[in-house]
């Protein structure tokens, strides 16, 4: 059997058997090709593999530059093929289970102030109809705490505008719902009912957000445009700031974590508290008193 072949069937199981997310099962099926690769580097044959083989691959991970939280990556993934060689019977038992993950010391999220937010969005060519649907796009993200992917395959037949509410599939394929503000809703009604038609044309495309040739926007596309705001905007972020930022200006504005929680779409609130360390006393300023805003009315 081929590594390739290996990784295939791999990757079919994490997506089958242990049903993860695309996202996830790609993390681990690279982490056990390099894990393959570093074997035929080394010369170790995979039936023969033990615990000290293992520990040899991590330190060499680890002295080729990866950080803490690429091993624990690392890790959670040869221990889910671990689990997989056991079912394939090329293992009796899986070693991987006696490695440890590092202990990861996690940073504080970087969050954008309301006025950078506005600087961010309003360097948008709205004049453009792909400008209308940028400010569409990241205002919704913002307003909704979306993340980068729950944008890129949001549906049309999941945003209800009149009630201002997405159903948003998160992590796990777990389905929440989200609402979001007036001002969202104005963009998001302008894109959808001026532009989009006239970028899809007749073809049935289900995603909400498409490229110029009417076609999904992918994740690498959506980052792309978010690289040229921060280019005319001056503001250094990442498309995941945005998420950032709303849940920290929502509790800096008095929501309760709880209803964070429900709204990120976090399965466990420990998740969610990392948020309560941000320093929020210069986004406390000018805050409303239920949901964040910037330039809108109170709804927003």
């Amino acid at each position: 059997m081929t590594i390739q072949s290996l990784l295939t069937q791999f990757y079919t199981d994490l997506v089958t058997v242990e049903r993860l997310a695309e996202l996830s099962a790609r993390t681990y099926e690279e982490s056990a090709k390099v894990f393959l690769e570093w074997c035929v580097q080394e010369q170790v044959k995979l039936r023969d593999i033990t615990t000290q083989n293992l520990l040899y691959f991590i330190v060499w991970r680890k002295e080729n530059g990866c950080d803490e939280l690429t091993v624990a990556k690392d890790i959670a993934g040869l221990r889910s093929f671990g689990s997989f060689l056991v079912r394939e019977k090329i293992w009796t038992e899986n070693v991987a289970k006696e490695i440890d993950k590092p202990k990861i010391a996690r940073a504080l999220p970087k969050v954008l102030t309301p006025a950078q937010v506005d600087a961010l969005l309003g360097a948008i060519d709205v004049s453009k109809p792909l400008g209308v649907r940028d400010r569409a796009l990241f205002e919704l993200i913002y307003s909704c705490g979306l993340r980068i992917t729950e944008a890129a395959t949001l549906l049309t037949e999941h945003v209800h505008l009149e009630e201002r509410i997405l159903i948003v599939h998160g992590k796990g394929d777990k389905e929440r719902m989200v609402p979001f503000g007036q001002v969202a809703k104005e963009k998001l009604e302008l894109y959808m009912n001026e532009v989009r038609p006239a970028l899809v044309g007749k073809r049935a495309v289900a995603e909400v957000f498409v490229n110029y040739r009417g076609e999904p926007m992918s994740r690498k596309g959506i980052w792309k445009r978010f690289q040229d705001l921060e280019a005319l905007s001056g503001v250094t972020a990442k498309v995941h700031t945005l998420r950032h930022s709303f849940a920290t200006h929502l509790l800096a504005g008095g929501v309760d974590l709880r209803s964070v929680q429900e709204l990120l779409g976090h399965a466990d609130l420990a998740t969610t508290t990392i948020y309560t360390h941000v320093d929020d006393s210069q986004l406390r300023t000018g805050h409303k008193s239920y949901f964040p805003g910037h330039k809108g009315g109170k709804d927003d």
